[in-house]
């Protein structure tokens, strides 16, 4: 089997998008190595970056990443991104929605490239996904403080 026949066997892995707000619109970029890491390792590809501004009187603002001047994405502007333009303005309006007045926010989607294998194998096995769904970080965390403060 050749290695593009073997990649084209794998497929994609599942999506997921995050929107991460940053009050005040501080966004410093102290993030953006922490994403490029995951990139270069394969563990996440890189579909869409769009950074979202929404000022006090509620106007929005939304610029993909190849639009940011490149002192201001930092680490990110060098990061190959699949699908610029992925996103729809009805996405952008949803997420945008979401943002408080002021802040501005980082919306990423990403494909799980780890988890491209088993999503293959799964649909070749006539398997099919039927729920999903993450636990928030804050929500186990107060978990664990509850269970020991028992």
């Amino acid at each position: 089997m050749t290695e593009q026949s073997a990649e084209a066997r794998v497929g994609l892995g599942p999506i997921d998008y995050v929107l991460i707000e940053f009050p005040g619109s501080q966004f410093n970029g102290q993030i953006a190595p922490n994403i490029v890491e995951l990139v270069q390792n394969e563990t996440i590809r890189l579909l869409d970056v769009v950074f979202v501004h929404k000022t006090q009187d509620g106007d929005v603002e939304s610029l993909e990443l190849s639009d940011v001047a490149p002192v201001e994405a930092g680490d990110l502007a060098d990061v190959d991104v699949g699908f610029a333009g992925l996103l729809s303005d009805e996405d952008l309006d949803a997420a945008a929605e979401v943002v408080e007045p002021g802040s501005s926010a980082l919306l990423l989607v990403w494909e799980n490239t780890w988890a491209a294998p088993l999503a293959t194998a799964i649909r070749e096995s006539g398997g099919q996904l039927v729920s999903s769904g993450r636990i928030p970080v804050n929500a186990i965390i107060s978990a664990l403080e509850a269970s020991a403060d028992e």
